[in-house]
């Protein structure tokens, strides 16, 4: 799914970023933006809308970021009659939703018609809260939405929607991972951008030992894990078909990564110390394996970076593996209640704020609607800063994130700040550390009701 996230949609938990960066990031990212979860009760076909009234209100609750959006289609659309409530989002964690519609399940009334929300949001709102109820989400694929737009969103972004054969969400953005590096300080050094993981990890070295203090990566956020295990296919939550979760933390692509990590930290080219950390030099940053967001948040924003320096890469591969996959970090949905009495201007509605030109051109993070990425792209807002083109990267990037890292109840977040970044602060490796890693997740997968297992 952190943001940083930073929230709710992209980068969401860092802190230090600045309160402008920070409201712009505001997302759903608290939660991965990860991939399929657990199986909805529901069977296909089953949906059945209550009443409708096609000049009743919608309510639409918003976070902060969202919340011009919604205006600007109100204003667009005066005919259309809506309440707009501004809440948290589901930022940091939050299950300020949850809670209401449990309290609106009770009372049988009350329900938003429109809600803009985290991806793990979805892993309940796809579900009855209690025998005998429908889920608040509605399944968007049973005549609500078209194939033709569904098909038209970036490769696997909607996978955290998909529950038992429907989608119960439209993407908002995505915070697809990519290899950004500062072209001026490489160009100076005369070192070539890696393509493989191994090349990175040689080129690490180099720089730890010919312009020693520069860096080419950090795992000291709440997200890194993000960025390096997902890239990597760590099944560090895959939720297996038969609704099982898989953490196997000794997986070969979780270990390759955790000792390539450990001898670039080592060598002091990775810092243990988060890129969002209070004081930290981004003036030595020569690389940064991360989120698509990084560039106009983390390197413009937070590290002040002057334009024309900043660029990025494709995802990094394995050598030996003929395709590259990716991570993300990041990125929110927008969901439509099964319960409302307008369902035609409620999923209009959320249509268009993921999916028009004109609304996506200006958001605050990349796309997931395709068609909305390029325009995005298009903005020059979004691209002059940067030192090249990084349309290629982000598309392709875009299309490459690994769905094995499930969208799951609990945050991803958790184990890794409460267990793995502390015991590297205290000096352990993170090869030593997976398997406090997996306790964590495993105890955590329990507590919300997954059976876990470990290979």
């Amino acid at each position: 799914m952190k943001s940083p996230r930073l929230t709710p949609s992209l980068p969401r938990r860092s802190r230090t970023i600045g309160a402008l960066a920070l409201l712009a990031i505001t997302g759903a990212v608290a939660f991965s933006g990860c991939a399929s979860a657990e199986q909805s009760a529901g069977e296909a076909g089953s949906f059945t809308p209550v009443t409708q009234d096609e000049s009743s209100e919608i309510t639409v609750w918003a976070d902060s970021t969202r919340l011009p959006s919604v205006e600007a289609y109100q204003k667009a659309n005066p005919d259309v009659k809506m309440k707009i409530v501004t809440y948290d989002g589901s930022a940091d964690g939050s299950t300020y939703l949850q809670t209401k519609v449990q309290l609106f399940d009770r009372t049988d009334k009350g329900w938003p018609d429109v809600v803009f929300a985290a991806p793990t949001d979805v892993t309940w709102a796809s579900q009855p809260t209690s025998p005998g109820k429908v889920p608040f989400a509605a399944p968007l694929d049973e005549d609500l939405v078209s194939q033709k737009t569904l098909d038209g969103f970036a490769k696997g972004s909607l996978t955290p929607c998909e529950f038992d054969g429907h989608t119960y969400c439209l993407r908002n953005d995505i915070a697809q991972v990519v290899l950004w590096y500062n072209k001026t300080l490489l160009d100076q050094f005369g070192y070539a951008v890696p393509t493989t993981w191994e090349e990175y990890e040689a080129l690490g070295k180099k720089v730890a030992t010919e312009h020693p203090g520069y860096l080419v990566g950090s795992i000291g956020d709440t997200n890194s894990h993000e960025s390096y295990f997902w890239s990597s296919q760590c099944p560090a939550q895959e939720l297996q078909k038969d609704g099982k979760l898989r953490v196997d933390l000794a997986d070969e692509n979780c270990t390759r990564m955790a000792s390539l990590l450990d001898n670039l930290i080592a060598a002091g080219s990775v810092s243990t110390q988060g890129f969002f950390s209070q004081g930290f030099d981004g003036s030595k940053v020569l690389m940064a394996n991360g989120p698509s967001w990084y560039g106009k948040y983390l390197f413009d924003s937070a590290f002040k970076v002057p334009a024309g320096q900043i660029a990025a890469a494709n995802p990094l591969k394995w050598e030996g593996e003929s395709e590259a996959f990716t991570g993300n970090v990041g990125g929110g949905v927008w969901m439509v209640s099964s319960h409302s009495k307008n369902l035609k201007a409620a999923t209009a509605l959320g249509e268009w704020l993921t999916t028009s030109n004109e609304n996506l051109a200006d958001a605050p993070t990349y796309p997931a609607f395709t068609a909305g990425a390029d325009a995005w792209l298009a903005n020059p807002d979004n691209k002059d800063y940067f030192a090249g083109d990084i349309s290629g990267p982000f598309r392709t990037a875009a299309d490459q994130v690994w769905t094995g890292w499930s969208n799951t109840k609990f945050s991803d977040a958790t184990a890794w700040a409460s267990v793995v970044l502390p015991a590297i602060t205290a000096g352990k490796t993170l090869t030593e550390t997976l398997p406090a890693w997996q306790q964590a997740v495993t105890d955590e997968a329990k507590s919300v009701g997954y059976e876990v297992v470990n290979k």
